[in-house]
């Protein structure tokens, strides 16, 4: 199935990822249904790029559980459920909220200024809306966080984790950027006060408040079934 150039796709270093960054928003807004074969030559052909950076990219999204692979017939597209997602979250929780009490403990004066720069940027991009620079401060300002907690292993982890998520879809939900700039602020509070628990608590909810809204919205696109 092709769809033509995506506005989306911008050529960069690590192609391989940017493909998979395209397929994998294709698949969260139902482009590419369940069921559905991707074809490695029709897909290079509608990138306009080799078949090699496909073939790194579908098989990454292979090992996420996005895909599966069949012998001559290409990469199968896999159901998943609401379930799936409520177990991505709960996962990000804990380790995001492990990550951001550590930050609480260790952000410095200069990374806590650049991180409300960040949220302010973040704040008048949701004004626009521009969902792809969203996205972007978005992982700014969670990169930040990590950062500063100085727990390398954990941030390792919690970037494959965030890989299973649709990152890009929640701009477009109802009520999400002003849910999202308020636990935002919430956690920056924590870090001013130095309070790791505060920071802990406003992390995990953070990601799981979001499941519900996310679930309903991929639900009525089709993109899920409920559990």
């Amino acid at each position: 199935m092709s769809t033509g150039s995506d506005a989306e796709f911008a050529v960069r270093p690590q192609l391989s990822d940017d493909v998979a960054r395209v397929v994998r928003r294709r698949i969260f807004d139902g482009t590419y249904p369940a069921g559905e074969y991707l074809r490695l030559d029709q897909l290079a052909v509608d990138l306009g790029i080799s078949v090699t950076p496909v073939r790194e990219a579908l098989l990454n999204l292979r090992a996420e559980g996005l895909l599966v692979q069949h012998p001559r017939r290409g990469f199968m597209v896999l159901e998943f459920t609401a379930r799936d997602l409520a177990d991505v979250a709960n996962v990000q929780a804990y380790v995001g909220g492990e990550l951001a009490a550590r930050a609480a403990e260790n952000i410095s004066a200069e990374q806590l200024s650049e991180l409300k720069t960040i949220q302010d940027q973040l704040e008048r991009a949701y004004e626009q809306p521009d969902s792809d620079r969203t996205v972007r401060l978005n992982h700014e300002y969670h990169r930040l966080i990590n950062v500063a907690a100085d727990s390398p292993k954990l941030t390792q982890f919690m970037s494959g984790i965030t890989r299973y998520q649709p990152e890009s879809v929640f701009p477009t939900l109802d009520g999400w950027p002003a849910q999202s700039i308020r636990d935002h602020r919430r956690v920056i509070a924590a870090f001013e006060r130095g309070d790791a628990d505060a920071a802990r608590a406003a992390m995990a909810e953070h990601f799981t408040i979001g499941v519900a809204p996310l679930c309903e919205h991929l639900t009525k696109l089709g993109v899920i079934r409920p559990i």
